[in-house]
């Protein structure tokens, strides 16, 4: 079963965590992850918001030592507009939201909000890597439970001035 369960499988997990993040987020950033989108959020001054999730304990019998977290960061060459394809190579978000979910004992339950650890990162502070990891992550910013993600959010979008609005039928 794909949800109703404390643990989400990993194809499942990214949606929860978009629901987690647009509770705390709320108005005025729109979420408008869909099929090969390449950012999650959009701000209406133009601030665009990705989601990158992790979890220490998976649906699946993990080994005793979970694997370190990664993250895919890599660039991209475009992103679609409803079916218009805008060619652009690079990272497409302004800015990042890593959430990790550290718990892995029983009481570990993706749906719970408060689990979570989330860090904020500015696209532009990233490694040109294709992926990172949970340590580097940490070097780039503290977690914030996530009472205090929007508060986070909205401080490195104001940090950045915003940016040039999204092309109409974003």
């Amino acid at each position: 079963m794909a949800f109703g369960n404390q643990l989400i499988q990993n194809d499942y997990r990214g949606i929860v965590v978009e629901i987690i993040v647009e509770g705390a987020l709320g108005a005025p950033w729109n979420w408008c992850s869909g099929d090969w989108r390449s950012w999650d959020f959009e701000h209406p001054d133009g601030t665009r918001l990705e989601v990158k999730q992790s979890a220490a304990r998976q649906t699946w019998a993990a080994p005793k030592k979970p694997s370190p977290a990664t993250f895919d960061i890599r660039t991209r060459t475009g992103y679609y507009i409803g079916a218009d394809w805008h060619s652009e190579t690079a990272r497409q978000a302004h800015i990042y939201v890593f959430a990790y979910h550290p718990f892995l004992d029983e009481s570990a339950d993706h749906c719970d909000a408060q689990q979570w650890q989330f860090h904020v990162v500015p696209a532009n502070v990233l490694p040109a890597n294709k992926t990172i990891g949970l340590a580097k992550v940490i070097t780039l910013a503290a977690p914030v439970p996530w009472s205090g993600l929007s508060a986070t959010v909205e401080a490195i979008r104001l940090s950045r001035g915003g940016s040039t609005p999204l092309p109409d039928g974003a």
